[in-house]
């Protein structure tokens, strides 16, 4: 019996474009601890010291509010061909065919439009980058954790990211968010129902429990709003800190993410119960600000090539 095709390994970074390009740079600089690791004229690459990813955001200045494309690792060069062959028989539009990169390490990838509209791209043999293990209390993002993204058609976009890219469904949480993995780690991408595609929220996985909470209250410290947290969830099991970034887009400070034996899994509903949302219960129920916030825009760059 053939093996499923699964190409994609992990997250490698989110690009975003942003009306407020400056006050995100005095953000992702100052406060949420990542660093700058190229740039141009409203355009810039952010990274972390501790992950050989080249860079995990990039922020791009923007009249319009969106996302320019969610990027994910695959293992080989030839399992990008094989992607592309897959998308092209069935239907899925391209934006660039398989190619060389032109971004910070370049690399070879192909670009295409998920169900919604939403720039994926998937990229092979991207030259890493130095990195180093973070020390004891250093509160600074260890690497991107996963990304989850609002949609209307929840169901249609679950079977596509399961039909070519080979995600596999870990949980779900009542029928409303179910979180995807690439391997062992739970998820690297979340899919929430929704009225409209939006980025829910973007996590940055911290060095441990206590960096996590210095980082939060480096946040709290300098007048940021906490919109959710300090928690624990049950699905996936992960620490939770949510805040806003200045383009109003939430952003989570995570560790502790669950681990699952890959090939042998069996999928898992949560009910939706406060204790189950937060086992701490510090951070309890869910809030409306969080609910809110996580609804976001509508997306305004869905079906657009991105610029860079």
């Amino acid at each position: 019996m053939q093996a499923p095709f699964r190409p994609v390994t992990h997250v490698r970074h989110v690009a975003m474009a942003v009306p407020n390009y400056k006050e995100a740079v005095d953000f992702y600089q100052d406060l949420w601890g990542l660093e700058r690791v190229a740039d141009d004229s409203g355009l810039s690459f952010w990274g972390t010291p501790a992950d050989p990813e080249q860079y995990v955001v990039r922020l791009r200045e923007d009249e319009k509010k969106g996302i320019d494309l969610v990027a994910y690792a695959a293992r080989s060069a030839a399992d990008v061909d094989q992607l592309a062959e897959r998308l092209v028989a069935g239907n899925i539009k391209l934006d660039r065919e398989p190619g060389s990169l032109d971004t910070p390490g370049g690399g070879y990838g192909v670009r295409f439009y998920d169900p919604d509209g939403v720039l994926v791209e998937v990229s092979a043999d991207v030259a890493p980058k130095p990195f180093r293990a973070l020390e004891e209390r250093e509160s600074i993002p260890q690497n991107l954790s996963h990304f989850v993204l609002n949609t209307p058609n929840l169901e249609a976009m679950k079977g596509f990211y399961e039909e070519y890219l080979g995600l596999r469904l870990t949980d779900w949480l009542g029928n409303v968010l179910c979180f995807m993995r690439a391997g062992s780690q739970h998820h690297i991408l979340g899919l929430g129902r929704g009225r409209h595609t939006a980025i829910n929220h973007v996590s940055f996985e911290m060095r441990g429990i206590d960096e996590y909470m210095r980082g939060s209250g480096r946040l709290l410290r300098a007048g940021q709003e906490v919109l959710w947290g300090p928690g624990r969830h049950t699905a996936g099991d992960n620490t939770f800190s949510y805040f806003l970034d200045p383009n109003g887009n939430v952003h989570e400070y995570t560790t502790s993410l669950e681990v699952v034996d890959d090939e042998n899994h069996e999928p898992r509903t949560y009910d939706m119960k406060p204790e189950t949302q937060d086992q701490w219960g510090f951070g309890g129920a869910i809030t409306e600000r969080m609910l809110a916030a996580q609804a976001n825009d509508p997306d305004q760059k869905l079906w657009a090539s991105s610029p860079v």
